[in-house]
Parts: structure tokens; sequence; C-alpha cells
């Protein structure tokens, strides 16, 4: 971003067009049949609620970290680890009783689910961010108490899902972000939280979360070929992250989300990560 305000506000109109198109032009999608593991069940105020925990080979994994180090992550960042997994559509079953009920398909990775079975910790929190995943998706009101079925693997019929061919390879496949030591102390600017995913094989995608700010006046950005550096206005935020990809400084865009508070930065790639 350059110092002429107009520019500015071009470049940021021209990169949301760009973002948004990119979203939009990549639908596809790959038809997998996910695999029954086991069932939960839980309510809502329209009645008793089923979660098919399913796994297939076709979703990808989470980091491999211990529990040791996803207690940490969760503890310092609860955004900082992220379990890759499939909702399906709800479908509508009878249970024992005969009684109406919603059933939800819910497919993680195979080889993650065959961890998860001996750990009670790993699946109290795949059931947690799938139960908060279906709120979010389908705007419920889950109760968070809920029970495992020991005699039921599924309620009703696993049906087949639809997930995107090419799905964002996880941060730490990137490598490790080192923020450099300028990153300012308890009493200087902010360091915000960075995404960063492939959209595409050479076009690397960034997010960064400013929910301190109304738009982008006063944000300045700085690409370079293997480092990010950001600030905010008022010394609010300061960003210097090393990005372990060769970057197109020249072909990079950005643009700020209002209603998200996020700096959208999409940056175009020379070289292919390994």
């Amino acid at each position: 971003m350059g110092a002429d305000s107009a520019r500015f506000e071009e470049l940021l109109l021209q990169a949301s067009k760009e973002l948004q198109q990119a979203q939009t032009t990549r639908p596809e999608s790959t038809q997998i049949q996910p695999q029954p593991g086991f069932c939960v069940k839980t309510n809502s105020s329209e009645g008793k609620v089923f979660i098919n925990i399913c796994h297939s080979t076709s979703i990808p994994p989470p980091a491999d970290v211990t529990e040791e180090e996803l207690l940490q992550m969760l503890e310092e960042d609860q955004t900082g680890f992220r379990i890759p997994m499939s909702l399906g559509e709800p479908h509508a079953e009878l249970d024992a009783k005969g009684q109406g009920c919603t059933a939800y398909d819910v497919a993680v990775n195979s080889d993650f689910y065959r961890r998860m079975q001996n750990s009670d910790f790993l699946r109290e929190l795949v059931i947690t961010i799938a139960r908060e995943g279906l709120e979010d998706k389908y705007n419920l009101q889950l109760n968070p108490e809920w029970r495992m079925m020991k005699n039921r693997p599924f309620m009703g019929s696993i049906s087949q899902q639809n997930i995107r061919s090419r799905q964002r390879p996880r941060i730490q496949e990137l490598g490790d972000l080192n923020p450099s030591a300028t990153g300012g102390t308890e009493s200087g600017p902010e360091k915000p939280h960075l995404s960063l995913w492939l959209e595409a094989p050479d076009l690397l995608l960034a997010e960064i979360d400013l929910p301190k700010l109304d738009g982008a006046l006063g944000l300045s950005l700085e690409i370079g070929e293997n480092r990010l550096v950001m600030g905010g206005p008022q010394q609010l935020y300061h960003l210097d992250a090393y990005i372990p990809l060769q970057i197109n400084s020249d072909e990079s865009k950005a643009a700020f989300h209002r209603k998200r508070k996020q700096l959208m930065v999409a940056m175009p790639l020379l070289s292919l990560p390994s």
C-alpha cells in the first residue's frame, strides 16, 4: 500500500473484487462416502439431535502435535489449531422409540479418527468443535451436554458428502512463522493474529485480525520476498512475520474487510512450496 490515499482505495477495491472472484471461480468438489465411527446424542429446542462422527481418508488431517502441545496452543489461542472436518446436511430420522429426530454427519480424517479413539481429550475436543461448527453453519443452538451411544455407531444412514477438491493446507505445512523481536512489548503495539493458507498452488492468502479498527485508514503494509510487515494507526498494531515462501511483492494486493475487521492480503508466489 502506498501513501497516496486515492491509489490506496483503488488497490483495496481491486483486491476485494479479485479475492471474491477467486473464491467463486474454484467450485471444484469431490464426492466422498464417510465411514461410520460413533454417534452422540444431544438436543435443541426442536427436539433430539444425533451427531454421527464419521471419517474419510479424503479429508486432510490436522497438525501432528502432541496432546500437551495442543493444550498449550488452546490455552494461548483457541483459533490457533484447526481440525479439518466436513459437516453434512441434516437428515430426519426415527429414534429407537419411533420418535422423530434430526441427525448430522460430521467427517474427520481417518488416521486422526483412529488416534482419537484412544484419547478422551481428542474425542471431546472433536465433539465440541463439531457441535460449534453445526451451530454456526445451520444457525442452531445445541445443548453442550451430550451422551455417546454405546450400541449405535450412527443414527439413520450416512450420506455422501461433497468436499472441496483443493483443501486449504494447514499453516504448519508452510513452515514456522517467526515474528521479529520488534513486535512490541505489553505496553507497545499489539501483535495481531495472522492466518495463512494456500488458495491455489501459486497464491498465498493472509487474514490479519484487527478488531480495534473500523477501516483501513492509517494502515501500512510492506511485503518482501519472504516477509510481511504491517503497522496500525496510532501504534495500535504491529506485525513482522517471516514467511518461508518467495512472494511476488509487486503483484500482491490487500483489502480491508469492514464487517469482519480483517486485512486480507493476496500474495502470488514466485516459487512453489516443496
